[in-house]
């Protein structure tokens, strides 16, 4: 059996009297799109910055390609293959498009000539190539969700995280970019994506895991954890599955 991209094991952080991620484990395995949902507040940022360096695991352990990464800093584990995006995104405003997605190029690129050439491949795979020129700091929320994809892709990365970079879009937008996100999978590469748009998470995700409070409380396909009664309350507050339930039955 093949092992796990990635393997987080009992992880949990604490800021002060807050514990934020409370003994939380998942795997992803190569090659698919794994999902990570629950409501605001779950932790689901916090669980990331774990993944990718930006916060210390207080216990727990983070493998990545059977070799523990808990110690490691971000650029570390970014020249190992993991990427993420922001959830609020902040491009190098004083940048051009094209500056901006050369920045993550840098990582492994030498020179400038390179790195901006491998912007212009990148900026075409997201949608953005005919705004390569444009100022960063004019770019709509949809073509800034892009450019933060961009980015991550500029580093070459085996896994991204992705920190809902759906949110904020509009129907038609987030219908547009499902495509772009599944091209990714389509070269190689391995996805762990956030997401509050669960139009989103059913046609991406090949598996679904739910945060609550720190938590894991569920885990299985799109469908199965959507159908579940404690992930349904999670979200919708005691009580609302039985209610469903019953108000199905009786429509029934």
């Amino acid at each position: 059996m093949t092992a796990p991209l990635l393997r987080v094991s009992n992880a949990s952080k604490r800021f002060g009297g807050l514990l934020a991620v409370d003994n939380a484990s998942l795997i992803v395995k190569a090659g698919g799109i794994t999902g990570l949902i629950g409501p605001n507040g779950a932790g689901k940022t916090t669980l990331f910055s774990l993944i990718s360096g930006f916060e210390p695991p207080t216990s727990g352990s983070i493998v990545f390609d059977e070799a523990e990464i808990s110690g490691l800093s971000p650029h570390r584990r970014a020249s190992l293959g993991i990427a993420r995006t922001f959830q609020i995104v902040q491009p190098f405003a004083g940048l051009s498009v094209r500056e901006n997605i050369a920045v993550g190029a840098y990582l492994h690129c030498r020179r400038r000539d390179e790195a901006l050439d491998r912007a212009a491949v990148i900026a075409e795979r997201v949608g953005l190539a005919s705004r390569l020129d444009a100022p960063a700091a004019g770019l709509t929320v949809s073509a800034r969700k892009r450019l933060e994809l961009a980015r991550a892709l500029a580093t070459r990365p085996r896994l991204l995280l992705l920190d809902e970079v759906l949110a904020g879009l509009n129907p038609s937008e987030v219908r547009d970019i499902i495509p772009v996100i599944k091209a990714f999978v389509a070269d190689g590469i391995t996805i762990l994506m956030v997401e509050h748009v669960m139009q989103a998470v059913m046609s991406l995700c090949d598996h679904v895991y739910v945060l609550a409070e720190g938590r894991m409380i569920a885990e299985g396909t799109p469908a199965e954890v959507t159908r579940e009664p404690k992930v349904i309350e999670a979200y919708l507050g005691p009580g609302a599955a039985a209610r469903i339930a019953s108000g199905a039955a009786s429509h029934g």
